[in-house]
């Protein structure tokens, strides 16, 4: 199976996507998602200049040889952008191999270990009334575990809050599926956390108070805290019985779990900006954490994916597969094709892609009761529809960015 072309195909229907398409010297092809949102040029010029040359003439079914080979010879190794890359190129090849085989891709990993995988939805609201809806909403449309993010009275936008899209940028698009703003500069958006602390834990009582004790809820963070903020807040959560809490500080400083992890029995989800197993390995094996948050998107492919929640099984930590619709139908098949065939599976993040996304790329995964399938087709199960992609060129968008009260520049 000789790779004779490779093709970078950028498109923009409901948010900017970049899909590597590989096709062999006898027809078959193979998609991978190479998108890095607010950054999505950077990996096209690294896979158009630097990987699309190596791929020609290449055997197509040397997955773990061609990883490797990707990864090591750059020499510059590691960051987004070379590992978003090193993905696209990872799950087309095995998209290629599944169809080759006449087989989904799950059914190579080692087959099925369960039934569909459970997801979480993203419920919001400015207000409770607003959160409330939304929950229901969300149990509306069968899932099963929702994440909850309120906003925080003195606060006119902040992460998470699907109904501040009218305050920040278009209206017509869901602000938490796509906080991502077309323009030349980033939206600016305020943050206070001593206002988020004194807020969130009477924001779950009211929850568990409205929806019951079995209810799986879920919070993000999103890298806002100090570890000693972290641990606070985990402490004062423990009475509403989280599934996680994710992303409760920056990510980069690993010992400042160890902290958090001391003063609170919540879970811990973390590994949404984590490239590959080295970021992940120490809080691993020192039981820091209870869920891995990578995407195989963002971590170089469903090969090293796989290597790492492998090792996570050893330490009874689980995945929590990020899945946002900034990952593109191919990224989300591929964590589909994971999740269901490793047996550490935990739960799957589930955001619906918008109609004009569904129809550039056709998808064969199946929702239903609250599970994810993605299906028996052959490969990875996602066709591009090239007419359609060519609808929508790439317009320039960035994710925004927090400043506290004092105008000091804050994580978003």
């Amino acid at each position: 199976m000789i790779i004779d072309q490779a093709d970078v195909i950028v498109t923009s229907p409901d948010r900017n996507f970049v899909t590597l398409k590989i096709t062999t010297a006898d027809g078959l092809t193979g998609l991978g998602d190479a998108t890095l949102n607010g950054r999505e040029l950077a990996v096209v010029a690294y896979l158009t200049e630097h990987v699309v040359p190596l791929l020609i003439g290449s055997d197509a079914s040397k997955i773990e040889d061609t990883w490797q080979f990707l990864y090591r010879s750059a020499y510059w190794r590691r960051g987004p952008v070379t590992m978003a890359a090193i993905a696209a190129v990872d799950m087309a090849l095995w998209d290629i191999k599944g169809k080759a085989a006449g087989m989904p891709v799950y059914q190579l990993l080692g087959g099925a270990s369960r039934n569909g995988l459970m997801a979480y939805g993203h419920a919001s609201g400015k207000e409770l009334p607003e959160l409330f809806d939304s929950i229901r909403a969300h149990q509306e449309q069968g899932y099963r575990a929702i994440r909850v993010q309120t906003g925080v009275p003195t606060l006119k936008a902040i992460y998470g809050i699907a109904a501040q899209g009218a305050d920040v940028g278009d209206a017509s698009v869901r602000y938490d599926h796509e906080p991502a703003r077309r323009g030349a500069k980033p939206v600016e958006e305020d943050w206070d956390t001593r206002a988020y602390l004194n807020h969130l834990p009477g924001v779950f009582e009211a929850v568990r108070n409205e929806f019951g004790p079995d209810l799986p809820l879920l919070h993000d963070g999103h890298h806002r805290m100090t570890p000693i903020q972290a641990a606070r807040l985990g402490k004062e959560l423990e009475p509403y019985d989280l599934f996680w809490l994710e992303d409760c500080t920056p990510a980069e400083n690993q010992e400042a779990l160890r902290l958090v992890r001391q003063h609170t029995t919540t879970p811990l989800a973390i590994g949404e900006v984590f490239n590959t197993i080295w970021d992940f390995k120490d809080l691993i094996r020192d039981q820091q954490i209870d869920y891995v948050r990578g995407a195989v998107t963002h971590m170089g492919g469903i090969s090293p994916l796989k290597k790492t929640l492998e090792y996570a099984a050893m330490y009874q930590v689980k995945s929590g597969m990020h899945g946002p619709t900034d990952i593109s139908p191919v990224g989300m098949a591929a964590a589909m094709h994971l999740g269901l065939s490793i047996h550490n599976f935990g739960i799957q993040e589930y955001m619906r892609h918008g109609a004009k996304t569904d129809q550039v790329f056709e998808q064969s995964f199946t929702w239903t009761d609250g599970y994810l399938h993605p299906g028996d087709k052959p490969g990875l199960g996602v066709d591009l529809n090239l007419d359609e992609a060519g609808k929508y060129p790439y317009e320039q968008a960035y994710l925004p960015y927090n400043r506290l009260l004092d105008g000091t520049v804050h994580d978003w």
